[in-house]
């Protein structure tokens, strides 16, 4: 079974954000794992983008009902007409997430991933403390490095 990393993270990003998402995907594709995310523009497109550079392979789970709405950078285009819905299939099909920046979608999706137990890191992405009785938490990271090592060092 193909090892997924999911890139998490805002739908428009600024060229700082873009670099790191970018960094973050050639970093997932140098260590031979698919990256999966939502398909779309900003982080998605960077981190697509840099995973195709480094000779990887990308998976997008569309919102909408049409493949053709993927980025340049998605080798599979999968459209689920779900919405944000679709943020539970991104979620469960990675063995490990990176969110990158983001709003409240990615925060549904960091919601996701924690109450689904799986591992995730933060990049320049919310921050928070969960109330005592929630054992999960989301560290966080500075560089693309540093998240690309985490990702590896915490696949199940």
């Amino acid at each position: 079974m193909e090892k997924m990393v999911g890139v998490i993270g805002a739908h428009e990003c600024a060229s700082d954000l873009y670099e790191l998402a970018y960094e973050v995907g050639y970093g997932v594709a140098q260590h031979g794992l698919t990256l999966v995310c939502g398909g779309l523009g900003g982080v998605m497109t960077a981190a697509c983008q840099g995973a195709k550079a480094a000779g990887g392979r990308t998976v997008g789970i569309l919102p909408s009902a049409q493949v053709d709405t993927a980025n340049a950078w998605v080798d599979v285009a999968i459209a689920t007409g779900m919405g944000e819905a679709r943020n539970g299939i991104i979620v469960h099909s990675a063995q490990v997430l990176i969110a990158i920046a983001g709003g409240y979608g990615t925060l549904a999706e960091i919601a996701l991933a924690l109450r689904a137990q799986k591992p995730i890191v933060g990049l320049h992405s919310w921050k928070f403390t969960p109330p005592r009785e929630v054992q999960v938490a989301m560290p966080t990271v500075t560089t693309a490095a540093e998240a690309v090592a985490w990702a590896i060092a915490h696949l199940q």
